[in-house]
């Protein structure tokens, strides 16, 4: 009875390790609210970053070793909610969209947030809901990550050039809501699943990787902002070329 017990008692706990970096995850997520009602937006900017880079490690940590979990898979959704739905409509809000109250348009600015928002959690909803089904190699609609990454980008290189969020607000509204649209379509984007960090690779592929790292380092605001826009804007590209590719097949394959 005593080991049954205790067998029992173990299942019933949660792992450390992965869930410790979904934690910081969160918290970043936390922290570029928090920031962005300062008004240290680049600050915030770089937290969403931050909960990227936590977002695609913890997920790798419990493969790795082995400590997957239900408990995780939700915690993890829990905190992408917080770290790439809200932070990222929350930090634009406050650096541009508000200023739309300037024009007489100020429902407009919370409305795109919302926009934005509502199409996280649609994304990460359908995502959790389709995952046993879905296809590996492709995702369906913008990932929450990438769409935060856009946003946050614009924030950062605004904030680095020094440019007021008012003076964008156009531009703000146009790509908050596109993103949002984008999380919640049925455009395929390149999930990078098939990438192999297991195994033996070729010299060529780390030698890409330092190159990627230095390519950063030079303007890291513009260099991420406009990598995530191309990502971002490629769905639609694979879609009608994927779609092209199929209606160009004889009826009988």
């Amino acid at each position: 009875m005593e080991n049954g017990t205790h067998e029992h008692k173990s299942r019933r706990g949660i792992y450390l390790l992965p869930n410790m970096f979904t934690t910081a995850g969160l918290f970043a997520g936390f922290y570029a609210i928090v920031a962005a009602m300062g008004g240290r937006f680049e600050a915030a900017a770089i937290a969403i970053f931050a909960a990227m880079i936590m977002d695609g490690i913890d997920g790798r940590i419990a493969r790795l070793t082995r400590t997957q979990s239900a408990f995780g898979e939700q915690y993890d959704s829990l905190a992408d909610m917080v770290s790439f739905g809200l932070a990222p409509a929350l930090v634009m809000y406050e650096w541009s969209l508000h200023s739309m109250v300037s024009i007489g348009w100020a429902k407009l600015g919370w409305l795109a947030a919302f926009i934005y928002t509502a199409g996280a959690a649609l994304r990460l909803a359908r995502f959790n809901a389709q995952l046993a089904t879905a296809e590996k190699r492709w995702f369906k609609g913008l990932p929450s990550p990438s769409a935060a990454a856009v946003v946050a980008g614009m924030v950062w290189v605004g904030a680095d050039l020094g440019i007021a969020g008012k003076d964008l607000v156009y531009p703000a509204f146009v790509l908050t809501i596109l993103m949002g649209g984008l999380m919640v379509s049925n455009t395929s984007y390149y999930s990078f699943k098939e990438i192999d960090f297991k195994n033996r690779v070729p010299f060529m592929a780390l030698l890409l990787v330092v190159l990627i790292y230095v390519f950063v380092t030079i303007d890291p605001p513009k260099v991420l902002f406009i990598g995530f826009l191309i990502y971002a804007l490629s769905g639609p590209v694979i879609t009608l070329v994927r779609l092209r590719k199929k209606r160009s097949r004889p009826a009988g394959e």
